[in-house]
């Protein structure tokens, strides 16, 4: 876990933000998605852990004043603390096999920008595309929607993910929910692994 510049995205439930999240988790989440809209598109994944905020509090008090978290007793469950940035040119599944957690960060979070298309549009994907070409052949399709991803995971399989379509960039159009990125949140929860 980096302490070097962490940075901790705004409340989430301040008046005039997104919805208030039902779980620590959706709420970590959404917190997370706030901070990366205001970055604006066209950013590069960015790597989050989650700390129990209660636990920072009381092992890192430093830390948590650095983070703004000391003494208010309204912050959330769990603290997203951002990671350095992931090496550019580096393939995300590869660079996520190299992390290993310490056992302080309860989960972690990833959010990252795709290109998606609309289910209609599978049944007119070529065959026998690598995944150059495939990339390629998706850029260039009409229907493509670019969508902003961030999915989180806890050490005990619990997993949240928000998405967000750049057409629709506002934080009452973010659609949550468990199982909308199941592949990225097993590679996540593959971090807690060792």
């Amino acid at each position: 876990m980096s302490n070097e510049s962490p940075s901790t995205p705004s409340d989430p439930t301040a008046p005039g933000s997104g919805p208030i999240a039902a779980s620590p988790l959706t709420r970590a989440v959404l917190e997370i998605d706030e901070y990366a809209s205001k970055l604006g598109w066209d950013q590069p994944a960015r790597l989050f852990a989650l700390v129990d905020t209660a636990q920072l509090r009381a092992q890192e008090p430093a830390l948590a004043a650095q983070l703004g978290l000391d003494g208010d007793s309204a912050a959330s469950p769990l603290t997203p603390i951002e990671q350095d940035e992931i090496p550019p040119g580096t393939a995300l599944d590869d660079f996520l096999g190299t992390i290993a957690w310490p056992d302080a960060v309860t989960g972690c979070a990833l959010t990252v920008e795709r290109q998606m298309l609309p289910s209609s549009a599978e049944a007119t994907v070529p065959e026998d595309l690598d995944d150059a070409a495939l990339t390629q052949w998706v850029n260039s399709h009409p229907d493509r929607q670019e969508v902003r991803m961030t999915v989180a995971v806890l050490r005990d399989g619990t997993r949240e993910s928000a998405l967000r379509l750049r057409e629709k960039d506002s934080p009452r159009e973010v659609l949550t929910g468990s199982d909308l990125v199941p592949g990225l949140a097993e590679a996540l929860s593959a971090t807690f692994e060792a």
